[in-house]
C-alpha cells in the first residue's frame, strides 16, 4: 500500500512539476515579446513609420471611410432628405459594388480552377467535399439563425401598411427546398447559370369528382294492377332507379410543384463544374497545361482587376 501511495505522490508532482514549467515558459515568453515590442518602440523613426503605413494603407483609408459615412449619416439625417437625394449620395458606393459584382462570377471560376488544377486527385477530392459539406452546413446554420431571428423580433409586427390585394405569401416546402439545393449543382445550361438558378414554383390545380348516392326513393302512390297499363310498368320502374340515384358533383384543389427560377447567379452549381473542371485539368497532365497556365493567367488578371477597383 505504501508504494502505491508512492505512486499517487509521484504522479500529483509530476503533474505539479508540469503545470509549473509550462507557466514558467509563457511568462518568458511573454517577457521576450514585451523585450521585443519595447526595442521596436526605441527603435522608432520617421522611415519605419512612413513603411508601416504602406504597409497599412489600405487598412487605414478603410477604417476612414467608415467613419466618415457615420459621421456624414449622423449629420445629414437630421435634413429629411428625400429619396432621390439619397440615391444620389450613395451612387459612388453603387458604382463600387456593382464593379465588384461584375467580377465575382470570373474570379470564382478562375480561382477554383486554378486551384484544383494544382492539387493532386486525392487532396481535390477531399477539398471538393469538404466545399460541399461547408457550403451546405453555412446554408443550414443561416436557414435556422433566420427563422430564430423572425421568431424573436416578429419583422413587420404593428406594421399599419397593408398588402396588396393581389400579393401572396410564397409557400415553401423543405423537402422541395432541399432538392432545388441539389438540383442547383448540376445546371444544364452554365449560360443561364450565371444569372439564374432553379427555384421550385407552386401552382393550384382544381379537378371535379363525381360521387353516387344511392337513397330508397319509392312512389308516392300504390296502384293495382288493374288500375295501371302492361306497358306503364318498365316506366314506372325506370323513374324509381332515376330517383333513388343521386349524383353529386365535388371540386377539389391540389397545390403542386411546377418547375421555376429565380434571378441570382447559381453559385453552387458553379462552384461544382469548376472544381471538376479543374480536376479533370489536372489529371490530364501535360495535355492540360495550356488550359492551367490560361486559367492561371485569368486569374492573376482579375486579382489585380480587383486591387484596381478597390484602391
Amino acid at each position: 500500500q505504501s508504494h502505491v501511495n508512492s505512486l499517487f505522490l509521484n504522479e500529483d508532482a509530476a503533474k505539479r512539476l508540469h503545470a509549473q514549467s509550462r507557466v514558467r515558459r509563457l511568462q518568458q515568453a511573454l517577457r521576450k515579446r514585451a523585450a521585443r515590442a519595447g526595442k521596436r518602440m526605441r527603435s522608432l523613426t520617421a522611415e519605419s513609420a512612413r513603411s508601416f503605413l504602406r504597409r497599412n494603407a489600405f487598412v487605414l483609408f478603410t477604417i476612414v471611410a467608415v467613419l466618415l459615412g457615420i459621421i456624414l449619416a449622423f449629420s445629414l439625417r437630421p435634413y429629411q432628405l428625400t429619396y432621390r437625394q439619397i440615391k444620389y449620395f450613395s451612387f459612388p458606393g453603387e458604382l463600387l459594388m456593382r464593379m465588384l459584382q461584375m467580377l465575382v462570377l470570373p474570379l470564382i471560376v478562375s480561382s477554383l480552377i486554378t486551384g484544383m488544377a494544382s492539387l493532386d486527385g486525392r487532396a481535390s477530392g477531399k477539398m471538393g467535399m469538404r466545399a460541399v459539406v461547408y457550403y451546405m452546413v453555412t446554408t443550414i446554420i443561416a436557414v435556422f439563425i433566420g427563422i430564430l431571428m423572425v421568431i424573436i423580433i416578429h419583422p413587420g409586427k404593428g406594421s399599419k401598411d397593408k398588402l396588396h390585394r393581389e400579393g401572396r405569401i410564397e409557400q415553401v416546402q423543405t423537402t422541395d427546398a432541399f432538392m432545388d439545393l441539389v438540383r442547383n449543382m448540376f445546371p444544364p445550361n452554365l449560360v443561364e447559370a450565371c444569372f439564374k438558378q432553379y427555384k421550385t414554383q407552386y401552382t393550384t390545380r382544381v379537378f371535379t369528382r363525381t360521387v353516387l348516392h344511392s337513397s330508397n326513393v319509392t312512389a308516392g302512390a300504390t296502384t293495382t294492377q288493374s288500375s295501371v297499363p302492361e306497358n306503364s310498368t318498365g316506366i314506372l320502374e325506370n323513374v324509381t332507379h332515376a330517383l333513388g340515384t343521386l349524383s353529386e358533383v365535388l371540386t377539389f384543389e391540389e397545390v403542386i410543384p411546377i418547375p421555376g427560377s429565380a434571378n441570382g447567379v447559381n453559385a453552387l452549381g458553379l462552384v461544382v463544374f469548376s472544381m471538376c473542371f479543374g480536376l479533370v485539368i489536372g489529371s490530364m497532365k501535360q495535355k492540360g497545361r495550356a488550359l492551367r497556365e490560361f486559367f492561371n493567367c485569368l486569374n492573376e488578371a482579375i486579382m489585380r482587376l480587383v486591387a484596381i477597383i478597390i484602391w
